[in-house]
Protein backbone atom coordinates (compact mmCIF):
# COMPACT_ATOMS: atom_id res chain seq x y z
CA UNK A 1 0.00 0.00 0.00
CA UNK A 2 2.14 2.75 -1.87
CA UNK A 3 0.59 6.39 -0.75
CA UNK A 4 -1.10 7.20 -3.33
CA UNK A 5 0.16 10.36 -5.36
CA UNK A 6 -2.54 13.00 -5.40
CA UNK A 7 -2.68 16.16 -3.52
CA UNK A 8 -3.35 16.02 0.40
CA UNK A 9 -6.59 15.83 2.19
CA UNK A 10 -8.01 17.40 5.11
CA UNK A 11 -9.09 13.64 6.41
CA UNK A 12 -8.26 10.39 5.73
CA UNK A 13 -10.32 7.21 7.03
CA UNK A 14 -9.50 3.67 7.02
CA UNK A 15 -11.42 0.93 7.77
CA UNK A 16 -10.63 -2.25 8.48
CA UNK A 17 -12.64 -5.47 8.04
CA UNK A 18 -12.65 -9.14 7.63
CA UNK A 19 -15.23 -11.09 6.19
CA UNK A 20 -17.58 -8.53 6.28
CA UNK A 21 -19.55 -8.63 2.94
CA UNK A 22 -22.85 -7.64 4.90
CA UNK A 23 -21.79 -5.25 7.31
CA UNK A 24 -18.98 -3.08 5.07
CA UNK A 25 -20.83 -1.13 2.82
CA UNK A 26 -23.08 0.15 5.52
CA UNK A 27 -20.25 1.09 7.73
CA UNK A 28 -18.90 2.77 4.50
CA UNK A 29 -22.25 4.53 3.18
CA UNK A 30 -22.39 6.25 7.10
CA UNK A 31 -19.07 7.46 6.62
CA UNK A 32 -19.79 9.27 3.26
CA UNK A 33 -21.69 11.34 1.32
CA UNK A 34 -25.07 12.19 1.60
CA UNK A 35 -24.90 10.44 4.54
CA UNK A 36 -22.58 12.73 7.12
CA UNK A 37 -23.86 16.00 7.43
CA UNK A 38 -22.37 19.17 7.83
CA UNK A 39 -18.91 18.23 5.31
CA UNK A 40 -19.29 20.95 2.70
CA UNK A 41 -15.98 21.79 1.43
CA UNK A 42 -14.37 19.34 3.37
CA UNK A 43 -11.41 17.21 1.78
CA UNK A 44 -11.69 13.48 2.79
CA UNK A 45 -11.32 9.88 1.51
CA UNK A 46 -12.01 6.84 3.26
CA UNK A 47 -9.75 3.55 2.55
CA UNK A 48 -11.34 0.25 3.30
CA UNK A 49 -8.93 -2.51 4.09
CA UNK A 50 -10.19 -6.09 3.04
CA UNK A 51 -8.07 -7.94 5.91
CA UNK A 52 -7.68 -11.45 3.95
CA UNK A 53 -11.50 -12.43 3.79
CA UNK A 54 -12.83 -15.05 1.90
CA UNK A 55 -14.33 -14.51 -0.27
CA UNK A 56 -12.07 -11.61 -1.10
CA UNK A 57 -14.21 -8.46 -0.51
CA UNK A 58 -16.02 -6.67 -3.55
CA UNK A 59 -15.30 -3.45 -4.67
CA UNK A 60 -17.82 -3.01 -6.68
CA UNK A 61 -20.06 -2.90 -3.44
CA UNK A 62 -18.68 0.55 -2.69
CA UNK A 63 -19.68 1.91 -6.59
CA UNK A 64 -21.19 5.58 -6.61
CA UNK A 65 -20.20 6.75 -3.00
CA UNK A 66 -18.93 10.16 -2.44
CA UNK A 67 -15.98 11.06 -1.73
CA UNK A 68 -14.22 8.31 -3.78
CA UNK A 69 -13.75 4.71 -1.87
CA UNK A 70 -10.64 3.17 -2.37
CA UNK A 71 -10.87 -0.43 -1.42
CA UNK A 72 -7.36 -2.81 -1.50
CA UNK A 73 -6.81 -5.99 -0.43
CA UNK A 74 -3.94 -7.17 2.17
CA UNK A 75 -3.04 -10.71 1.02
CA UNK A 76 -0.56 -12.02 3.26
CA UNK A 77 -3.17 -10.81 6.40
CA UNK A 78 -2.10 -11.31 9.91
CA UNK A 79 -5.16 -12.59 12.70
CA UNK A 80 -4.55 -9.21 14.20
CA UNK A 81 -5.42 -6.04 11.92
CA UNK A 82 -2.50 -3.82 13.71
CA UNK A 83 -0.41 -4.39 11.06
CA UNK A 84 -2.54 -3.64 8.69
CA UNK A 85 -3.92 -0.51 9.82
CA UNK A 86 -0.26 1.42 9.76
CA UNK A 87 -0.13 0.10 6.65
CA UNK A 88 -2.99 1.81 5.17
CA UNK A 89 -2.40 4.55 7.22
CA UNK A 90 0.73 5.08 6.14
CA UNK A 91 -0.75 4.78 2.51
CA UNK A 92 -3.29 7.85 3.06
CA UNK A 93 -3.10 11.37 2.39
CA UNK A 94 -4.86 13.20 4.78
CA UNK A 95 -4.02 15.64 7.25
CA UNK A 96 -6.02 13.92 10.10
CA UNK A 97 -6.48 10.57 10.13
CA UNK A 98 -9.67 8.27 11.48
CA UNK A 99 -9.63 4.79 12.38
CA UNK A 100 -12.70 2.60 12.44
CA UNK A 101 -10.80 -0.73 13.24
CA UNK A 102 -13.98 -3.43 12.65
CA UNK A 103 -15.88 -2.92 9.68
CA UNK A 104 -19.08 -3.74 11.10
CA UNK A 105 -19.44 -0.48 13.23
CA UNK A 106 -21.87 2.25 11.43
CA UNK A 107 -21.91 5.91 12.83
CA UNK A 108 -24.30 8.84 13.04
CA UNK A 109 -24.08 11.79 10.55
CA UNK A 110 -22.36 14.28 12.49
CA UNK A 111 -19.00 12.59 13.43
CA UNK A 112 -16.58 13.29 10.58
CA UNK A 113 -17.43 17.39 10.83
CA UNK A 114 -17.21 17.04 14.08
CA UNK A 115 -14.07 15.10 14.52
CA UNK A 116 -12.56 17.80 11.92
CA UNK A 117 -13.54 20.14 14.26
CA UNK A 118 -12.03 19.32 17.49
CA UNK A 119 -8.96 17.87 15.43
CA UNK A 120 -8.85 22.11 14.51
CA UNK A 121 -9.70 23.36 18.00
CA UNK A 122 -7.27 20.88 19.56
CA UNK A 123 -4.46 19.02 17.60
CA UNK A 124 -3.23 17.28 20.76
CA UNK A 125 -6.67 15.52 21.31
CA UNK A 126 -8.11 11.98 20.41
CA UNK A 127 -11.49 12.34 19.38
CA UNK A 128 -13.53 9.19 19.68
CA UNK A 129 -17.06 8.61 19.66
CA UNK A 130 -19.02 6.31 22.03
CA UNK A 131 -19.93 2.96 21.01
CA UNK A 132 -23.25 0.78 21.32
CA UNK A 133 -24.65 -2.45 20.04
CA UNK A 134 -27.58 -2.90 17.58
CA UNK A 135 -29.78 -4.78 19.15
CA UNK A 136 -31.37 -5.29 22.87
CA UNK A 137 -28.15 -6.28 24.56
CA UNK A 138 -24.42 -6.64 24.35
CA UNK A 139 -24.22 -9.13 21.15
CA UNK A 140 -21.77 -11.62 23.23
CA UNK A 141 -25.17 -11.96 25.21
CA UNK A 142 -28.19 -11.34 22.75
CA UNK A 143 -27.05 -13.52 20.10
CA UNK A 144 -27.47 -16.36 22.78
CA UNK A 145 -30.91 -15.21 22.95
CA UNK A 146 -31.37 -15.19 19.31
CA UNK A 147 -30.63 -12.02 17.96
CA UNK A 148 -29.16 -12.36 14.42
CA UNK A 149 -28.34 -10.68 10.98
CA UNK A 150 -32.00 -10.93 9.75
CA UNK A 151 -33.39 -9.78 13.32
CA UNK A 152 -30.95 -6.62 12.78
CA UNK A 153 -31.64 -6.56 8.78
CA UNK A 154 -35.77 -6.04 10.25
CA UNK A 155 -34.40 -3.72 12.99
CA UNK A 156 -32.54 -1.16 10.11
CA UNK A 157 -35.89 -1.21 8.00
CA UNK A 158 -38.14 -0.51 11.02
CA UNK A 159 -36.07 2.81 11.59
CA UNK A 160 -36.09 3.23 7.81
CA UNK A 161 -31.99 3.63 7.94
CA UNK A 162 -29.68 5.15 6.12
CA UNK A 163 -32.69 8.09 6.08
CA UNK A 164 -32.27 9.63 9.78
CA UNK A 165 -28.96 8.08 11.28
CA UNK A 166 -29.62 9.11 14.71
CA UNK A 167 -32.65 6.38 14.88
CA UNK A 168 -29.52 4.46 15.39
CA UNK A 169 -29.94 5.07 19.25
CA UNK A 170 -33.44 3.68 18.84
CA UNK A 171 -32.48 0.13 18.38
CA UNK A 172 -28.61 -0.63 20.37
CA UNK A 173 -27.68 -0.91 23.41
CA UNK A 174 -24.51 0.46 25.10
CA UNK A 175 -21.35 -1.68 24.54
CA UNK A 176 -19.11 -2.55 27.56
CA UNK A 177 -16.38 0.15 26.50
CA UNK A 178 -18.59 3.02 27.84
CA UNK A 179 -21.51 1.03 30.10
CA UNK A 180 -23.36 4.31 31.28
CA UNK A 181 -23.51 6.31 28.32
CA UNK A 182 -22.89 10.12 27.93
CA UNK A 183 -21.10 11.65 31.07
CA UNK A 184 -19.83 8.00 32.00
CA UNK A 185 -16.53 6.00 31.85
CA UNK A 186 -14.89 5.28 28.47
CA UNK A 187 -11.57 3.08 27.19
CA UNK A 188 -11.70 2.48 24.20
CA UNK A 189 -13.65 3.35 21.64
CA UNK A 190 -13.05 1.37 17.70
CA UNK A 191 -14.19 4.56 15.69
CA UNK A 192 -11.43 7.38 16.82
CA UNK A 193 -9.36 10.20 15.04
CA UNK A 194 -5.81 12.36 15.47
CA UNK A 195 -3.62 13.98 13.64
CA UNK A 196 -1.21 11.94 11.45
CA UNK A 197 1.82 13.46 13.35
CA UNK A 198 0.44 12.04 16.53
CA UNK A 199 -0.39 8.76 14.93
CA UNK A 200 3.07 8.60 13.74
CA UNK A 201 4.43 9.54 17.15
CA UNK A 202 2.85 6.66 18.97
CA UNK A 203 3.81 4.88 16.15
CA UNK A 204 1.05 3.36 15.15
CA UNK A 205 -1.36 0.49 16.30
CA UNK A 206 1.80 -1.72 18.02
CA UNK A 207 2.44 -4.75 16.21
CA UNK A 208 3.37 -7.24 19.22
CA UNK A 209 -0.64 -7.67 19.66
CA UNK A 210 -1.16 -10.73 17.51
CA UNK A 211 -4.24 -12.70 18.82
CA UNK A 212 -7.47 -13.20 17.12
CA UNK A 213 -8.82 -9.66 16.51
CA UNK A 214 -5.54 -7.62 17.88
CA UNK A 215 -6.55 -8.40 21.58
CA UNK A 216 -6.25 -5.28 23.99
CA UNK A 217 -4.46 -3.75 21.00
CA UNK A 218 -6.81 -1.06 20.67
CA UNK A 219 -7.08 -0.65 24.38
CA UNK A 220 -3.08 -0.48 24.50
CA UNK A 221 -3.37 1.97 21.94
CA UNK A 222 -6.23 4.22 23.24
CA UNK A 223 -4.26 4.51 26.80
CA UNK A 224 -1.02 4.99 24.96
CA UNK A 225 -2.53 8.43 22.94
CA UNK A 226 -3.70 9.77 26.73
CA UNK A 227 -0.09 9.24 27.95
CA UNK A 228 1.33 11.74 25.48
CA UNK A 229 2.38 15.09 26.78
CA UNK A 230 -0.73 17.68 26.38
CA UNK A 231 -2.72 14.75 25.41
CA UNK A 232 -6.83 15.35 26.01
CA UNK A 233 -9.58 13.42 25.20
CA UNK A 234 -12.75 14.81 22.95
CA UNK A 235 -15.90 12.49 22.84
CA UNK A 236 -18.46 13.22 19.83
CA UNK A 237 -21.94 14.30 22.14
CA UNK A 238 -24.79 12.67 20.38
CA UNK A 239 -22.98 10.80 18.52
CA UNK A 240 -21.60 7.26 18.14
CA UNK A 241 -20.54 4.29 16.59
CA UNK A 242 -23.11 1.15 16.43
CA UNK A 243 -21.89 -2.76 16.25
CA UNK A 244 -23.59 -4.55 13.66
CA UNK A 245 -23.36 -8.71 14.18
CA UNK A 246 -21.21 -10.55 12.56
CA UNK A 247 -18.53 -13.32 13.34
CA UNK A 248 -15.95 -11.01 15.27
CA UNK A 249 -13.83 -12.32 17.83
CA UNK A 250 -14.37 -10.20 20.76
CA UNK A 251 -17.78 -8.97 20.63
CA UNK A 252 -19.78 -12.30 19.92
CA UNK A 253 -17.06 -14.58 21.39
CA UNK A 254 -18.79 -17.89 22.96
CA UNK A 255 -16.48 -17.70 25.89
CA UNK A 256 -15.87 -14.34 26.61
CA UNK A 257 -14.05 -14.81 29.94
CA UNK A 258 -11.76 -16.90 27.98
CA UNK A 259 -10.86 -14.86 25.20
CA UNK A 260 -10.92 -11.91 27.97
CA UNK A 261 -8.19 -13.87 29.79
CA UNK A 262 -6.05 -15.01 26.75
CA UNK A 263 -6.15 -11.07 25.56
CA UNK A 264 -4.98 -10.24 29.24
CA UNK A 265 -2.28 -12.51 29.45
CA UNK A 266 -0.92 -11.52 25.90
CA UNK A 267 -0.96 -7.43 27.16
CA UNK A 268 0.77 -8.08 30.54
CA UNK A 269 3.77 -9.49 28.69
CA UNK A 270 3.76 -7.13 26.53
CA UNK A 271 3.59 -4.39 28.53
CA UNK A 272 5.00 -5.81 32.06
CA UNK A 273 1.76 -4.76 33.64
CA UNK A 274 -2.21 -5.69 34.00
CA UNK A 275 -4.01 -3.54 31.82
CA UNK A 276 -6.09 -1.01 33.56
CA UNK A 277 -8.50 1.47 32.66
CA UNK A 278 -6.51 5.30 32.17
CA UNK A 279 -8.34 7.90 34.52
CA UNK A 280 -9.67 10.26 31.43
CA UNK A 281 -11.56 13.64 32.07
CA UNK A 282 -12.90 13.92 28.66
CA UNK A 283 -14.55 17.08 26.74
CA UNK A 284 -17.46 16.80 24.63
CA UNK A 285 -18.26 18.36 21.45
CA UNK A 286 -21.57 18.24 19.86
CA UNK A 287 -25.10 18.31 21.01
CA UNK A 288 -27.49 15.95 22.44
CA UNK A 289 -30.62 15.25 20.00
CA UNK A 290 -34.33 13.49 21.10
CA UNK A 291 -32.83 10.33 20.16
CA UNK A 292 -29.60 10.66 21.93
CA UNK A 293 -30.49 12.24 24.71
CA UNK A 294 -31.95 9.62 26.91
CA UNK A 295 -28.51 7.51 26.89
CA UNK A 296 -27.07 10.33 29.05
CA UNK A 297 -25.22 8.69 32.98
CA UNK A 298 -27.02 5.33 32.29
CA UNK A 299 -30.34 6.00 30.72
CA UNK A 300 -32.17 4.57 27.46
CA UNK A 301 -32.55 0.59 27.07
CA UNK A 302 -31.86 -1.65 23.94
CA UNK A 303 -34.36 -2.27 20.88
Amino acid sequence: MARRARGRVALSVVVVGFNMGRELPRTVRSLTRPYQRGIDGLTFEVLVVDNGSTPRLDPGAFAGTDPEVTVVRVEDARVSPAEAVNRAVRSTRGEHVGIVLDGARMVTPGVVALARSALTLDPGTLVTTMAWHLGPDHQSRSRLAGYDAAEEDRLLTSIGWPADGYRLFDIAALAGANPTGFGGSINESCCTFLTRRRFDRLGGYDESFTTPGGGYVNLDFFTRSLALPDASLTVLLGEGSFHQIHGGVASNAVDPDGTGRTFAAEYEAIRGHPYAHPTVDPLYLGRLGPASARWVGGGGSGA
